[in-house]
């Protein structure tokens, strides 16, 4: 049998990770709780609530990797659960701020066509380019960290179009180029404007909605990719139920050890190569 001192050392690890995860932001939280309505904190919540909070402020997903992975150490009495839980933990880290990103620049894109939208019906109602970009820009979304830079040069007589080039490098902004392409033709060629924004408004509407409309019909297929990838989960509970006991083969004998690399390397290859497909088809 397996000394349980590692295992214990990793638990010992892993709570005081978690905890120096949260501990940065220990003193803001209390102050708002303090400084909160003239001083009070509120009733007091039941302590399932408070242990689901504390979890929920100081662990992040990917961190629950590591805690899996010495739930079935201390279960197969092993540290190798805890090094692949150690191991999954940038990788789905890696994952969960894909994920952000690409809700971030969604986000993005629903601002960029408001902002095409507002300014195309500020123009419409009469302003000059710059003083609607000036208005519409102000509550807007769209033009991100560059927003200050646009707002400057529509005040002061700048380079708007070059400055609206500079906002399109964020991820979710690529319409503020077509923007830009319609601010450079109405400013040079005195071509309208509000048209020009209406029909650019039109088309990455469009786009956005293709998008979510493939989006939508790929979820079956990275969907089946992820059920295909969790059947060896699958079968180690069904062996466990039936008395094989596989984690003890797996993780005490140099042939389960052996297959559990190889099995877990073409594992994590298959779900890496169709989940790249997926992506793929959704970018095309």
């Amino acid at each position: 049998m397996v000394s349980s001192a590692p295992i214990c050392a990793a638990m010992v690890c892993a709570g005081a990770a978690a905890w120096l995860m949260g501990g940065r932001d220990r003193a803001v939280r209390r102050a708002r709780l303090l400084l909160a309505d003239g001083g009070t904190t509120g009733p007091v919540r039941p302590p399932w609530e408070q242990a689901r909070a504390w979890c929920r402020d100081r662990l992040r997903p990917e961190w629950w990797c590591l805690l899996a992975g010495v739930v079935v150490a201390l279960i197969g009495e092993s540290f190798v659960p805890v090094l692949v839980g150690a191991v999954g933990v940038p990788l789905a880290g890696r994952a969960r701020r894909a994920r952000v990103a690409r809700h971030l620049g969604e986000q993005r894109i629903d601002a960029v066509i408001a902002l095409c939208d507002a300014l195309a019906g500020e123009v419409r109602a009469g302003r000059q380019p710059a003083d609607a970009l000036l208005v519409t820009a102000r509550d807007s979304g769209g033009l991100g960290a560059a927003r200050a830079a646009v707002v400057a040069a529509a005040r002061f007589g700048g380079d708007v179009p070059g400055a609206l080039g500079e906002a399109a490098r964020e991820p979710g902004a690529e319409g503020l180029r077509g923007l830009a392409a319609c601010w450079r033709v109405a400013v040079d060629r005195g071509a309208g404007l509000a048209t020009g924004l209406e029909r650019l408004e039109g088309a990455l509407r469009a786009e956005r909605d293709q998008r979510a409309d493939l989006r939508a019909q790929l979820a079956g297929a990275r969907s089946t990719a992820v059920l295909l990838a969790s059947l060896p989960l699958l079968g180690l509970l069904l062996g466990t139920a039936l008395g094989a006991d596989p984690l003890r083969v797996l993780l005490h004998t140099g042939p389960g050890l052996g297959c559990l690399l190889v099995g877990g390397v073409l594992e994590g290859a298959g779900l890496w190569w169709a989940l790249r497909i997926v992506r793929g088809a959704e970018e095309r």
